[in-house]
């Protein structure tokens, strides 16, 4: 079969998989390929059809942004019937090679029965998670939430208009300022941008801030389970 016409996940290539259940509702995958591990900390049961999909940023790394945004959200959304994919990219900072971890993640999880997918990145990850969202229409992923995204990766953003877009940034960010976040808004035409006062880039101290509206967000975009 010509590689075009295999599907993201048979293209990684896996010679080998190993998954370890590490807490009840949280599974440790780690894929190896010829370009590197693939690792997926994976919340909630498999069988879910809603999942949030968590991206880092150039250095990679599954903990997000203020202590372990990530964690907690695949920690609070579990009981609500939400799942959570963190993705430990081959190679951070390959764009290219990132957005087909991300969407080879997706693809993983919708064998098992996920259905819809809101993509969330931080820094280098907003342009994975808007990559990656273009890959696939609106029904299967209705929305995507950038954290302090850069800008570069995300020109093609207007893509994604019809999905629910929301953009957080802090006005203290030295490595990425809040300007990259507007552009980014007025590049897509459409979303939310919340500018978080005094936050830098790992988003302290709004972390609370941006969980609690996180945990309410992305249930409502990813809608009531079937």
């Amino acid at each position: 079969m010509a590689e075009s016409a295999l599907s993201p996940l048979d293209r990684l290539g896996v010679l080998a998989m190993q998954t370890v259940a590490v807490d009840d509702g949280l599974d440790h995958l780690e894929l190896y390929t010829t370009e590197g591990l693939l690792t997926v900390l994976w919340h909630g049961s498999a069988e879910l059809e809603r999942v949030v999909v968590c991206l880092g940023g150039a250095m990679g790394g599954l903990l997000g942004p203020h202590g372990g945004l990530f964690h907690q959200l695949g920690r609070r959304l579990e009981p609500k019937g939400v799942g959570v994919l963190r993705v430990g990219y081959r190679r951070p900072n390959d764009l290219s090679l990132c957005v087909h971890d991300a969407v080879a993640a997706m693809e993983l999880a919708a064998r098992h029965g996920a259905q819809r997918f809101v993509t969330v990145g931080h820094s280098f990850g907003g342009a994975v998670a808007v990559q990656a969202a273009a890959h696939l229409d609106r029904h299967s992923v209705p929305g995507v939430v950038t954290l302090a995204t850069q800008s570069a990766g995300c020109e093609e953003i207007d893509r994604l208009a019809d999905r629910d877009l929301l953009f957080f940034h802090g006005t203290a960010d030295r490595i990425l300022p809040h300007h990259a976040s507007e552009t980014v808004r007025m590049l897509a035409g459409t979303g939310e941008l919340v500018l978080l006062d005094g936050a830098d880039h790992l988003l302290e101290p709004a972390g609370p801030e941006i969980l609690d509206r996180l945990l309410e967000h992305l249930p409502a975009v990813l809608g009531p389970a079937r």
